[in-house]
């Protein structure tokens, strides 16, 4: 028969894995401005901004994906003000000032 391997204790196991995944370094963050991300993003920072049909065109992403693009990284990530408005059928959106939250003291009625 063979020999059997000694169990190593749960603790040290756990201990084992935790070590493992917290050498992994992080990827550097990019610095330039080159992404899809960042080509949208100037899109929408136009005086004209940007309708869904722009950016779908410019990045190869679906309507759907821009839609969620809008809401979790420019809105909830980014923290910007995105504002859209419908001209001519066409819904056609912009950042608008700095992040959103933030009201002048004549907007917010004090």
């Amino acid at each position: 028969m063979s020999k059997s391997k000694r169990a190593r204790s749960r603790k040290v196991r756990v201990v084992s894995k935790v070590t493992k995944a917290t050498v992994r370094k992080s990827v550097a963050h990019r610095k330039g401005g080159n992404s899809k991300q960042d080509h949208v993003l100037r899109l929408l920072r136009r005086p004209s901004g940007a309708t869904i049909e722009n950016i779908t065109q410019a990045t190869g992403w679906q309507s759907h994906s821009v839609r969620g693009f809008f809401a979790g990284v420019v809105r909830k990530k980014l923290g910007l003000n995105l504002q859209s408005e419908k001209t001519d059928g066409e819904r056609v959106y912009r950042i608008a000032g700095g992040p959103a939250g933030t009201k002048s003291a004549a907007s917010s009625g004090t």
